[in-house]
């Protein structure tokens, strides 16, 4: 029985990942990587869809790969590399561009929302394509499955809408992928407006737990962190937002229930919970952070580690590249 495939990715968007990228994505990817053939990229192309400064872009890259390595993915076991290292994920967008109606990709709320924010004029056609570039980025690698959040649930919609209309009309060339929402995946919250996820565009810093960040930082931000004014521990996210993320984070750090938390909490306040939560979320991404900077500081050995990746991507996108170029009458170059 064929080990079936996944792909997932994120942007090298910030200095650091934060602990929702880690609940929300990273652990699901850790344990996935056991039972899957893994692929998982840094998508440094769809980060262009925004001004970059192109030297922290680099730092930026090499960071989130180190982030990746560092919280439990393995390069041994996955493929992991940099989106841009494999020049056959542009040119495969281009051709799913020619089988995508501007019509439906019109109707991304993704790009309706962040065009909104930008001003139409301003919005690139990078931005209105960034979801056919992201088909491209499964449809290279075969993937059977994209595990995502619900708010990606549309954008891989739209890659089997495209794959299967291709297959239609040219023969069987792409996998078409199955939708997987990663529901068991912990929701972490912004520290400051409990209502809102974690984010890197929070609107306080204070509100937003960085892997990189210090024990100090760390700690002065939950014991920062938003709650309300009764002094009850109990898990309600109507009612106490700000709290039941504590306990959320509180259970992720320690691996427990939410439950058993909070029976483990039974007759403290406030000041308690926010003193373990501390410690526990010290205790989790203290190592996670030490050997992101232990990667960093030998970048020969981490982009060898990249370089590998890369090669393993390559040779499976040039594959389907291939099959691609051959169902629609591209014409092949001579060696």
């Amino acid at each position: 029985m064929t080990t079936p495939r996944l792909f997932s990715g994120m942007q090298p968007s910030a200095d650091s990942l934060h602990f929702g990228n880690y609940a929300g994505a990273l652990l699901q990817w850790i344990e996935m990587q056991k039972t899957h053939d893994a692929v998982f990229c840094v998508v440094d192309l769809h980060a262009l869809t925004i001004p970059q400064d192109p030297k922290k872009l680099a730092e930026n890259t090499r960071k989130t790969a180190a982030q990746y390595i560092a919280s439990g993915i393995d390069p041994e076991r996955s493929t992991l590399f940099i989106q841009s290292h494999v020049p056959a994920h542009s040119e495969l967008a281009w051709i799913l561009n020619t089988v995508t109606a501007f019509g439906e990709a019109s109707r991304m709320t993704q790009f309706k929302d962040k065009s909104q924010k930008q001003g139409s004029d301003n919005a690139t056609v990078g931005l209105f394509t960034y979801p056919v570039l992201q088909a491209a980025d499964i449809l290279a690698h075969d993937a059977n499955m994209v595990p995502v959040g619900e708010d990606q649930r549309q954008h891989i919609e739209l890659t089997r809408d495209i794959a299967t209309r291709f297959n239609q009309r040219f023969g069987e060339v792409f996998t078409v992928p199955e939708v997987t929402i990663m529901k068991g995946a912990a929701k972490i919250y912004d520290l400051q407006n409990p209502t809102s996820k974690m984010s890197k565009s929070g609107e306080s810093p204070a509100g937003i737990l960085w892997l990189l960040d210090e024990p100090a930082a760390l700690t002065k931000k939950i014991k920062s962190a938003v709650t309300d004014t009764d002094n009850s521990i109990h898990r309600d996210p109507d009612t106490k937002p700000g709290v039941s993320n504590l306990l959320s984070l509180l259970a992720l750090a320690t691996h427990r229930s939410v439950e058993d938390v909070v029976s483990g909490l039974s007759g403290s306040g406030y000041g308690a919970l926010k003193a373990e939560v501390a410690e526990a979320v010290v205790e989790l991404v203290s190592p996670i952070r030490d050997k992101t900077h232990e990667l960093l500081s030998d970048p020969a050995e981490l982009d060898r580690l990249l370089a590998v990746g890369a090669e393993k991507a390559e040779a499976t996108a040039q594959a389907t590249l291939h099959r691609a170029h051959q169902a629609l009458g591209l014409l092949p170059r001579l060696s």
